[in-house]
């Protein structure tokens, strides 16, 4: 199985680059990789990650997306498997975060990933190649 046809997780902030399409080029990017994954249901998601998608598009974002537009993408991320932390997952967050020195938030998303199958988690908001106990950081917008 190559990494193109593996699972792979989608942090919140290319989630929202990928229906802003006021974020130019990284909207481009980041709404073909949301496709790509969309297509092939290889696209791996979280409750987090939800939850913060649709805080940031329906009532943060300059360019805000109607509550019931949000609701149909959260509608369409919910067909892909989506992790439902449990208790020892917050204690293995707790622990990512403290071994890593990364926030707890961002190390949930990292067990999110692990325990949604994924090696690969595309964000900006980590450190690009960066790997955390098996899920490597892919930053779609390095060149």
């Amino acid at each position: 199985m190559s990494a193109n046809d593996e699972p792979q997780f989608l942090d919140t902030n290319i989630l929202i680059y990928a229906f802003d399409a006021s974020t130019g080029r990284k909207h481009e990017i980041a709404k073909a990789l949301y496709e790509k994954l969309l297509i092939g249901n290889l696209g791996r998601t979280s409750l987090q990650i939800l939850q913060e998608f649709f805080v940031s598009v329906a009532y943060k974002s300059p360019k805000k997306l109607e509550i019931s537009d949000a609701r149909e993408v959260i509608k369409n991320l919910s067909a892909w498997p989506v992790h439902r932390p449990f208790a020892e997952d917050i204690l293995a967050a707790i622990d990512l975060s403290v071994r890593y020195q990364i926030s707890f938030w961002d190390s949930l998303v990292i067990r999110s990933a692990q325990q949604t199958g994924c090696k690969i988690l595309w964000s900006e908001d980590f450190a690009h190649g960066q790997e955390y106990d098996g899920v490597a950081v892919q930053n779609p917008f390095v060149a």
